[in-house]
């Protein structure tokens, strides 16, 4: 049925084009910004998801500039220590030196000097942004990741890096573990040897420091890794060996027995002890300028070079965990922005053969809304 109130056929094809419109609208839109979904309107849950996700990334890329951050500051702490080590190894070649009788130890002894001050020297400069890991203690945190939870809790992970004290001087005080019984004063043996024993108890920390006084000489032993007290007192007792004078030093288990058979009193007083100090605080103490010196220097240097060993492989092994995470990251990063994509970015081959398709569609919509509107006219022939 016509009609002059209701056009049909212009309703129909006005709300048509509408719909054509709208749907140009939102193509032209996506072909614009370069996303399907855009704002929370297009779709409320895929939004929420990439949004969450786009913070995550976001996130991730703050935790890569801390990451390398980390990475800096430990790789100067291992280069520095990888230097140190160098230098002691020049050092047990001096050592070595003075082995001999018949060399200068006085001069020996100021290269030894030299190259302790300048371990101290890189140590005090072995620092990035003001953040030094060769003096001190305790470790630093370097944040790692973010950790969401699937009810949405987020929580941050950490690489800690522990602190490795090598200076040499003002080497860090730490909790003394081991203790040495000190042997009381040996006296005149000329009738009866007499015997004095130290023994050295506790729980032994690579790194510790234990000495002999005798005089004006100093006798080191520098725990190494796996020495317990019984490896403590056998070092000790080898590095005095036969050097005081008519004193025999033997040790058993974590005994060290001194013999006196000669005749002069040899008081030791309390001069067995612990030092208590990390890293390379007793390399300031080396003295090679007498024969017991030298030999005392001789077995602490080993302590000493595996002390900077252990302290560059520790940071070696740091940096290349902070390089793995690192690593990573990134790469969960770029696979989280490609699923961000995925979601919300839009298709566009398919929205271009869709753009063509719907302007088609529009101008067939425009046309027939012309004819559509134009019906109404046909019914005044009907009146003539």
């Amino acid at each position: 049925m016509s009609s002059l109130l209701t056009n049909e056929s212009s309703l129909i094809a006005l709300t048509t084009l509408r719909q054509i419109n709208k749907n140009l609208n939102m193509v032209q839109q996506q072909i614009s910004t370069g996303k399907s979904v855009s704002n929370a309107r297009d779709n409320a849950s895929i939004w929420a998801v990439a949004t969450v996700m786009q913070s995550d990334v976001d996130s991730f890329e703050a935790i890569s500039d801390s990451l390398n951050l980390g990475a800096s500051t430990v790789a100067v702490a291992r280069g520095a220590a990888e230097q140190v080590t160098s230098l002691l190894q020049e050092m047990k070649n001096l050592v070595v030196a003075a082995q001999e009788d018949n060399v200068d130890r006085a001069k020996i002894q100021t290269d030894v000097t030299q190259l302790s001050e300048q371990i101290d020297s890189i140590v005090g400069a072995a620092q990035f942004n003001g953040l030094n890991l060769l003096s001190g203690t305790g470790s630093v945190s370097i944040l790692a990741s973010l950790d969401r939870a699937a009810d949405g809790t987020v929580t941050a992970s950490h690489i800690s890096v522990s602190r490795d004290d090598i200076s040499v001087t003002g080497g860090t005080a730490i909790t003394a573990t081991g203790t040495i019984t000190d042997p009381a004063a040996m006296l005149d043996g000329s009738t009866t040897p007499t015997t004095a024993t130290a023994v050295i108890a506790g729980t032994v920390i690579e790194g510790e420091t234990y000495n002999v006084t005798n005089g004006a000489d100093t006798y080191y032993y520098v725990a190494r890794s796996g020495d317990g007290v019984n490896e403590v007192a056998a070092g000790l007792a080898g590095v005095i060996g036969s050097s005081i004078t008519d004193v025999a030093v033997s040790a058993a288990a974590d005994t060290i027995t001194f013999t006196n058979s000669g005749t002069a009193a040899v008081d030791l007083g309390s001069s067995v002890d612990d030092s208590s100090t990390s890293g390379l605080a007793a390399v300031g103490n080396i003295d090679v300028t007498t024969s017991a010196g030298a030999a005392s220097a001789l077995s602490a240097i080993e302590g000493f070079i595996q002390v900077g060993i252990d302290a560059a492989a520790s940071f070696g092994s740091a940096q290349k965990r902070i390089d793995i995470q690192n690593e990573f990251i990134t790469t969960l990063s770029d696979s989280m922005k490609l699923g961000i994509g995925a979601l919300t970015d839009t298709n566009m081959e398919e929205a271009s053969a869709r753009l063509q398709s719907l302007q088609v569609q529009q101008q067939l919509g425009i046309q027939t809304l012309a004819i559509a509107n134009q019906r109404p006219q046909v019914l005044l022939g009907l009146f003539q």
